[in-house]
């Protein structure tokens, strides 16, 4: 007999409905799997017999023939497991369902027969509610993910039984609820205060300018001058996140594997530091056959923190360039190409020199020229150029350690923050981009025009520092962030010379 279940892949972000096919046929017992299934598709023959057997029903000896249509699509995962052993029962005539045939059903099977967590629900569920699924079947830790997608019924099981008794309706399965815009408001700031950071005032302004138009961030200072403790209160001062920009993170999350179990909408916002031996892939993404996503699409909507950034593999490195420049990541693999976002704000560190030292007061550097020299061109020029504001962190003098006195909080810079952001939103509006460091280069000159001071003062930075096209630009954005900052309408001289000073690399080391 032939039985269908649906069920569902995931390739990147988006969810494709794939339809189990089962035919329990006479002959030699056989259980065969087509339609492009993966390793983890293929050993389901072992969980799903199990699962059955110890569910204390009879799994069938005789010949299983399974499809996964469309059968050009790859499968991969265990979440076959639950359509895959419904199918079978219901071929069998041991499961009669008593609810609407078109529903969508995903989970991985144990041996004894519970339904165990699957990567990617959420998008599981907005993939169901786009092709009109009557409710989804989905296991109970990801009840609270999928109920998420508004409008979709989603009914979460613990045991292969209990999805059984729930389709022919001997047993009352209530459907999961959860309030997206409940969730996002009951969200509390509990992460570090910027006020605990003593001394570097500069760098925190520059935190600020960051954070307020999206900009990208390189610390320079000796070890332990607190550049690591600046870039951990980076999400604290960062406006709060819309609901589009928390689906989309708990999307990316979900489909990592990163929800806690049970875990519903993300609230906060991400902040990824990889170690700095981490490749190119895993840094942007990859993987075989299907793309996973990396670091700069984890840290979406967020913060990627890169401490040692002159450590980390030169391919890696370069392999930044894109994500910076078009806010997204697409991997080919076999023919399939797989785009993942990367809205991100790169913060990085560095040290001034291999010993650490150049130019600390109280230490003295060992370090020669040519040392120097080498250890910053790890940092390849056009990758500089891609970051906007390049600050040095100094070591703290010893009246600013023992300082008892605080520094401001990080909802009072928050304030500021959001200020310029509601100022750009509405700037920009339509546009399709959301911060300055997006405009584009006719944006720029429309909202960064300089009066003839602005013009020659930026004429006379950019033939001492020798920037490049990019450098100039980014510098006006940064330029116009700090007005934003200010109240002001125009990019005034103040606020060029800001923006030039945060080009501290664009400067001799020895100068």
């Amino acid at each position: 007999m032939l039985a269908k279940v649906n069920g569902a892949t995931l390739v990147g972000m988006e969810s494709h409905q794939v339809e189990v096919e089962v035919d329990v046929t006479n002959g030699l017992p056989a259980f065969e799997i087509v339609g492009l299934p993966d390793a983890g598709v293929r050993e389901s023959r072992i969980r799903v017999k199990s699962a059955i057997r110890n569910s204390l029903y009879e799994f069938p000896n005789r010949r299983i023939h399974v499809n996964l249509a469309p059968a050009d699509l790859k499968k991969e995962g265990p979440s076959f497991d639950l359509p895959l052993a419904l199918a079978i029962l219901e071929a069998t005539e041991q499961l009669k369902p008593s609810r609407p045939p078109a529903f969508l059903a995903v989970g991985e099977l144990s041996l004894d027969g519970k339904v165990r967590r699957v990567p990617g629900a959420l998008s599981i569920a907005m993939g169901a509610k786009e092709g009109e699924a009557p409710f989804v079947l989905v296991p109970g830790g990801n009840a609270k993910e999928a109920a998420l997608v508004p409008g979709l019924d989603v009914y979460g099981v613990s045991t292969l039984r209990e999805a059984i008794r729930f389709l022919e309706g001997r047993a009352s399965v209530s459907p999961a609820k959860a309030d997206a815009s409940s969730l996002l408001c009951e969200n509390g700031r509990n992460g570090p205060c910027l006020s605990e950071v003593r001394g570097q005032e500069p760098a925190k302004r520059a935190l600020e300018v960051a954070a307020a138009g999206g900009h990208n961030l390189l610390m320079v200072g000796p070890p332990g001058s607190g550049k690591t403790m600046l870039a951990r209160r980076m999400p604290g001062i960062l406006p709060q996140l819309s609901l589009e920009e928390a689906l989309e993170v708990t999307r990316i999350a979900s489909i990592a594997g990163l929800l806690p179990p049970g875990g519903s909408l993300l609230t906060t916002r991400p902040f990824r530091s990889p170690h700095n031996s981490a490749s190119a892939v895993a840094l942007v993404g990859g993987g075989y056959p299907l793309p996973r996503p990396g670091e700069v699409s984890l840290a979406h909507g967020g913060v990627l923190y890169m401490d040692e950034l002159t450590l980390y593999p030169r391919n890696a490195l370069e392999s930044l360039r894109g994500p910076l420049e078009d806010r997204q990541i697409t991997i080919i693999r076999s023919m399939v190409p797989v785009t993942y976002p990367a809205r991100f704000s790169l913060v990085a560190s560095m040290n001034p020199c291999p010993c650490g030292y150049l130019g600390d007061p109280e230490r003295e550097c060992s370090c020669s020229v040519g040392d120097v020299q080498r250890y910053r061109s790890r940092v390849s020029g056009p990758l500089l150029d891609r970051i906007d504001i390049q600050v040095e962190v100094p070591r703290l003098t010893r009246g600013q350690l023992m300082a008892r006195e605080k520094g401001e909080p990080s909802h009072s810079v928050r304030e500021r923050v959001v200020t310029a952001h509601i100022i750009q939103q509405e700037r920009l509006c339509g546009g399709g981009i959301f911060c300055n460091s997006e405009m584009s280069h006719s944006q720029v000159e429309r909202f960064c025009a300089l009066s003839p001071e602005g013009e020659r003062f930026l004429g006379l930075a950019v033939e001492r520092l020798a920037l490049s096209a990019r450098s100039y630009h980014r510098a006006l954005k940064v330029a116009r962030t700090i007005a934003d900052l200010s109240g002001s309408e125009s990019v005034e001289v103040e606020h060029l010379a800001e923006a030039i000073q945060y080009r501290c690399l664009e400067r001799s080391p020895f100068s």
